[in-house]
């Protein structure tokens, strides 16, 4: 994506939109990413509560290492329609927005398009994939707007839609094939909270799997579950020093074959570690504020 910034992505902390108190809190937590949910989060009667209470809080921008994002109703449902028109009329709109229940790219450039004027342009999406159609249209939602800096996978919904049990192996293709959209659009993939507050040896597992699958992040519901999920998905020293080596290599290269520590690198492997470096400087910048 054109716009797309290298950023941490390892982690988010939903707040549902009726605590406007526990926003603060959240983003001095430690998370990358802070969301307030205004759709599974809030009852129905109280949807118009939660919008009000909600977008006033972005006028504050004093947690700049954080990314802060609303989570908004579905497009065909009159509080979507209200959720995003509160942004479009906005002075101070939520710097992102997630995207439930998107089926189509077709949905995704609508929004675009009612959110192109005005100091709403600059609202940048993460899409959540939590329906068969959205699954079947992964990649083309995916590459669908350069807004796009990240998709999260809505396991709840899925499995329902699947017909599958929400546990690793059935929702295993689910995951991978995320995997290859979010790789092949050049965005960021989290995935969906692990709800067992009371096992995070079960976080770990589910959190360093995703690592290895292709996952940059995962999303969480409390505090204590971002050391478990950070543990995952931050580069260690080992990771970051090769990514260093190989770096160097290339740029002082002019064979256009590279060579660390015996092993043949190509272009491919280059990229992953100038990722892997960016990654690293913005967790160690995040650290010293």
């Amino acid at each position: 994506m054109s716009e797309f910034e290298i950023r941490p992505r390892r982690s988010l902390l939903f707040v549902p939109g009726l605590r406007p108190d526990r926003y603060r809190k959240a983003l001095d937590a430690g998370a990358d990413i802070v969301c307030i949910d205004l759709e599974d989060a809030v009852a129905l009667p109280r949807k118009a509560e939660s919008r009000e209470m909600t977008m006033p809080l972005f006028a504050d921008d004093t947690h700049p290492q954080v990314e802060r994002m609303v989570r908004i109703n579905g497009l065909s449902t009159p509080d979507g329609l209200k959720d995003l028109t509160a942004i479009i009329e906005s002075a101070n709109p939520p710097p992102s927005i997630m995207i439930p229940k998107v089926r189509s790219p077709e949905e995704v450039q609508l929004i675009e398009t009612l959110l192109s004027a005005g100091a709403a342009r600059n609202v940048r999406f993460c899409v959540i994939v939590e329906t068969n159609q959205a699954l079947e249209n992964a990649v083309d939602i995916a590459r669908s707007s350069d807004r796009i800096d990240s998709m999260i996978l809505g396991a709840v919904d899925m499995s329902a839609d699947l017909r599958c049990k929400k546990e690793w192996e059935p929702l295993l293709y689910t995951r991978s094939r995320l995997v290859h959209a979010a790789a092949t659009a050049g965005i960021d993939l989290l995935d969906v909270p692990f709800l067992n507050l009371e096992d995070p040896a079960g976080l770990e597992l589910e959190a360093s799997r995703c690592a290895a699958l292709g996952f940059t992040g995962k999303a969480s519901i409390h505090p204590k579950q971002l050391v478990h999920i950070h543990k995952a998905f931050t580069p260690d020293a080992a990771t970051v020093e090769k990514a260093r080596k190989v770096c160097a290599a290339f740029e002082n290269d002019n064979t256009g074959l590279v060579v660390v520590d015996g092993e043949l690198i190509e272009l491919p492997v280059v990229r992953s570690m100038y990722r892997i470096l960016a990654i690293a400087e913005r967790i160690e910048a995040k650290a010293g504020n």
